[in-house]
């Protein structure tokens, strides 16, 4: 009796306390927001186009950096500041790491291979170790005499065929990434590893948009049969489950034939395999080795070719910035050379420029959500578990006290005194957050410095002009997704000057 007794006062106690624990919850409010509908909650306010825009204006109507939508149910949280993402996805990133479980993506489509989207634990831990090694400040320096091959390549095609920059850029950027990866050489036309690795990343982009497919607001409905009307998700993704599988096994294959050939060349994948062969206890697998490539392969390419449209664009736009930057190449290579990684120190407004560029048009405006499996409380508010968490990149590199006039390209607010200025935060948001920041953004940097610096050093670039005669004016608009890329714009590569486009011929 006396034990029951004893179970009644501690269940009673217990009770009282979930009670008393959840009146204390219910007292902090969600984030602000839109007015929510019973049942879909925002579903139908969710912007279809330039989310991070929608999510900045909801910011400043709310006067809050924090902002909740519920998309039938599934609470998502928007940060807008660089202050909100450093208090929650740095300072807190054993909340923060994890990502959410993409039903179509990860589920149906079998893509949980792809470290961005690999759920926190043991199994990330082990890719991003091995990713960390190969390409820290360090180690991506190793691979910067194959970038440099690839950016001469571009300078020669854009020499010969200027009309076709797009389609040189996506070339030789797919062949560095290529050589990074797995050390294989692209074919020059039509080359079947771009072809696929546009077709995954064209896919990934559209599914992991938040809001294409109701599946990741109603996970339920990946358990729906194939077969069921309206079951059409079900059928894409087994379609794109093989293309995963293909960008995984294609190029590593080749890898793998080519060291039992003997003709190998140094990349990431033959390091790692040889790594992996004279270790004793290693952490990881050729599995690992196979994933991390194709991650490689996949999200650099498509990021790169962004940048360095951005890059163009930006330039057409601010003819100023592209003068001051030829004078000051100019001053350290005398016309008489290509600039190379050993000038960086002398190019500080080329450095400064860079930073613009990744800073003005953020290749990826929303970045990559984060996932918090528990209750969090951040200004009084309430955060609630299994919440997705995004942080709005556009709206903190456009932040109006540290970037003043944000819209306007301006590579001077990096600068003090003709050098680059600590005290101007680095665009850093534009590779994500915390835990999650983008392993592969030192070689990125170093790839879209490289670019900027030697397309600059023997070329102009100017609007097009049509053939009545009149200039054609780019739209500068964006097309939305998960990479944010310029919509086609046409423009002009010219030579500044017949020594210099004698210097491209022979450096090629």
């Amino acid at each position: 009796m006396a034990n029951f007794y004893l179970y009644v006062v501690l269940s009673t106690a217990g009770l009282a306390f979930i009670l008393r624990r959840r009146r204390t919850r219910s007292r902090l409010p969600l984030p602000p927001g839109p007015r929510k509908l019973p049942l879909v909650g925002n579903l139908f306010d969710f912007p279809a186009t330039l989310q991070w825009d929608a999510y900045t204006e909801w910011s400043r109507k709310y006067d809050s950096d924090i902002i909740h939508l519920s998309l039938a149910g599934q609470s998502l949280i928007i940060l807008s500041s660089w202050q909100a993402t450093d208090d929650l996805l740095q300072k807190r990133s054993s909340k923060y790491s994890d990502r959410s479980s993409f039903p179509m993506l990860v589920d149906l489509m079998e893509y949980d291979f792809n470290l961005l989207v690999m759920k926190y634990g043991p199994k990330w831990r082990s890719h991003r170790r091995l990713f960390n090694q190969s390409f820290n400040v360090t180690e991506a320096r190793k691979f910067r005499p194959t970038t440099l091959v690839a950016t001469r390549r571009l300078l020669c095609r854009l020499l010969h065929n200027p009309e076709d920059f797009r389609k040189h850029i996506e070339h030789v950027t797919a062949e560095n990434i290529m050589s990074v990866s797995y050390g294989l050489d692209l074919l020059p036309d039509q080359d079947p590893h771009i072809a696929l690795a546009q077709k995954v990343m064209k896919v990934a982009g559209e599914v992991a948009t938040p809001g294409s497919f109701l599946v990741d607001s109603i996970p339920w409905l990946k358990y729906v049969p194939d077969w069921f009307p309206g079951a059409g998700f079900k059928r894409k993704a087994k379609a794109w489950r093989e293309l995963g599988r293909q960008v995984q096994e294609i190029p590593f294959a080749e890898v793998k034939h080519a060291i039992a050939a003997g003709t190998a060349r140094y990349c990431f994948s033959s390091q790692s395999l040889h790594n992996l062969a004279e270790s004793e206890n290693p952490y990881y697998t050729e599995e690992h080795i196979k994933a991390i490539a194709s991650v490689i392969y996949m999200a650099g390419s498509d990021t790169t070719i962004a940048t360095t449209n951005t890059f163009i664009l930006a330039m057409l736009a601010n003819p100023e910035a592209q003068r001051k930057a030829q004078l000051e190449i100019d001053s350290v290579t005398g016309r008489m050379r290509l600039p190379d990684f050993g000038d960086e120190d002398n190019l500080p407004y080329v450095t400064a420029l860079v930073k613009e560029i990744l800073r003005w048009r953020p290749v990826a405006p929303i970045a990559v959500p984060h996932f918090l499996p528990v209750e969090d409380e951040y200004k009084g508010f309430r955060i609630p578990a299994n919440s997705i968490v995004m942080g709005n990149v556009s709206a903190i590199l456009h932040d109006e006290v540290m970037y003043p006039e944000p819209n306007s390209f301006k590579p001077e607010r990096f600068l003090l005194d003709g050098k680059l200025n600590p005290e101007v935060r680095d665009p850093d948001s534009a590779f994500g957050f915390g835990r999650r920041i983008c392993p592969g953004r030192h070689m990125a940097i170093s790839s879209l410095w490289i670019t900027v610096a030697s397309i600059l050093s023997v070329f102009d670039i100017t609007k097009a002009v049509g053939e009545d005669g009149q200039i054609i004016e780019p739209t500068y608009e964006y097309l939305s997704d998960l990479i944010s890329v310029p919509a086609p714009f046409k423009c002009s590569f010219r030579p500044r000057s017949p020594e210099l486009a004698a210097l491209i011929e022979g450096t090629a």
